[in-house]
């Protein structure tokens, strides 16, 4: 959770103001939009209040995680776990902004991995303090997004490995701890686009950690202006063009209402294997077979969006039903060598996934084979097509395989499925209130379960 990341964080004694007051001043909205439809170099700077209509905390607001902690109160409560959080509204506009060609660059100070998720490129965009869910390989540079939090912080080794069979060096993970210099991968390309830009927007920071809260003012020299969107007050207040006080996706929804622009649905995609490997016993007579239901990052990897796993057999009188329930997901049996059968798995999904249960059929017989081959699958286009059936189904739950291979020895075959997990839908509606200003009700709509640097990180600006 995001508050086992501020918990694995070095002791700081001093964490920069918090428990700042909010305040509430949504004007300005319309002269952001044609800022932003003027703009020609748009670069957006994001920190935790984008996030926190996701269910993820802020730290310094007052619930925040520093502000309680240093009250002495118990922590805020996440709504659901941390792996399943779902884009907001405002990560889903900016996908919008960018595939528009209106936004160029996105600078995240999050370590909640939902600017990738939400789909925008990583070649735009710096997450200057790393990412929850990715693991970099330190010789050959290789990027590994994960479906699960990297156990470790602070540019640690994890416990698996690169999977380039020239390189197999051991992996780190990416998010900074307090002494942790910014690394220039990602500091520099943001410094880069912030100089170029005529417009820095940023939205929700309290722009209090150096050296990142300094970026946006980068801008000035070249003519560029900066607006601040945030509920709290910021020392780089007076060197913006224009300050809105406010929650970000309401302000947001204003803007692209603004501008005529739709905010995407969000659809989540997870991917699993299944792997049925089967062998001769020594006297020829019996096949030992096992059957893995794995993560496609690696068999020791976990697997958090699945529950459980319900195996049965249409020859029900020879084989006992199983239930498989906790990770590694395994079973091992032996059947004689001429049987023939099917194998139905029944896959049971954690909280925080919104479809039922999924239900497979694999079948079961023993063939001798010295070839290795992998079935020919368009990958990308099959998971365009479970997008597009969602989002027209407005529902969640369809699934396809995106690859198949074969390995000969010991046989073994390994099917990779895709499965639409989530989907969020965004509406806003503006009402004119009795002062003329307008009212914006924003809905974030998951579906119902049916099937159809060159600084270290100080906390003070």
């Amino acid at each position: 959770m995001s508050l086992g990341y501020a918990e694995k964080l070095s002791f700081i004694e001093d964490v920069g103001q918090v428990g700042m007051a909010e305040f509430f001043d949504p004007s300005h909205i319309e002269e952001l939009a044609k800022m932003i439809q003027k703009s020609k170099h748009l670069v957006v700077f994001t920190g935790a209040g984008i996030s926190t209509s996701c269910g993820i905390p802020d730290f310094r607001g007052p619930k925040g995680i520093w502000t309680l902690q240093r009250e002495g109160k118990d922590l805020p409560k996440a709504s659901l776990p941390f792996h399943r959080a779902m884009p907001s509204m405002t990560h889903m506009a900016l996908v919008e902004l960018e595939r528009a060609g209106i936004l160029k660059f996105v600078i995240s100070q999050n370590v909640d991995g939902l600017h990738l998720r939400s789909g925008i490129p990583r070649e735009k965009l710096s997450e200057l303090h790393g990412d929850s869910f990715m693991e970099m390989c330190p010789s050959c540079g290789a990027e590994y997004m994960r479906d699960f939090e990297v156990e470790t912080i602070g540019l640690k080794e994890t416990s698996r490995k690169c999977s380039s069979e020239k390189c197999v060096a051991k992996l780190k993970d990416t998010v900074l701890d307090w002494e942790d210099a910014l690394p220039p991968k990602e500091i520099d390309p943001a410094e880069k686009h912030c100089k170029m830009a005529d417009l820095v927007l940023c939205l929700g920071t309290s722009l209090q950690i150096t050296p990142a809260c300094n970026l946006p003012l980068k801008c000035l020299r070249g003519g560029g202006k900066i607006v601040i969107v945030n509920l709290q007050k910021t020392p780089k207040d007076k060197k913006a063009n224009i300050v809105i006080h406010g929650f970000v996706d309401k302000v947001v929804a204003g803007v692209m209402e603004s501008l005529n622009m739709q905010i995407p649905p969000y659809v989540r995609i997870d991917l699993f294997q299944i792997i049925l490997t089967r062998s001769l016993s020594g006297d020829q007579r019996f096949i030992n077979w096992t059957l893995r239901v794995a993560s496609v990052h690696g068999l020791t990897s976990q697997l958090p969006f699945i529950e459980s796993i319900e195996i049965s057999f249409s020859d029900n009188q020879k084989y006992k039903d199983a239930v498989l329930d906790k990770q590694p997901f395994f079973m091992k049996r032996r059947t004689t060598r001429n049987e023939t059968f099917d194998i139905f798995l029944t896959v049971n999904y954690s909280d925080g996934c919104d479809c039922l249960p999924t239900k497979l059929n694999i079948p079961f017989e023993f063939e001798v084979s010295t070839e290795e081959h992998g079935e020919i699958i368009d990958k990308e286009a099959v998971l365009q097509s479970l997008r597009e059936k969602a989002i027209e189904e407005s529902s969640c739950g369809q699934s396809s395989v995106v690859e198949r291979r074969t390995v000969s020895e010991p046989r073994s075959e390994a099917i990779v499925y895709a499965i639409v997990t989530n989907l969020r839908t965004f509406q806003c509606q503006q009402s004119l209130l009795a002062n003329g200003d307008l009212k914006w009700k924003l809905e974030g709509s998951g579906t119902s379960r049916k099937r159809s640097g060159t600084g270290k990180r100080k906390s003070r600006a």
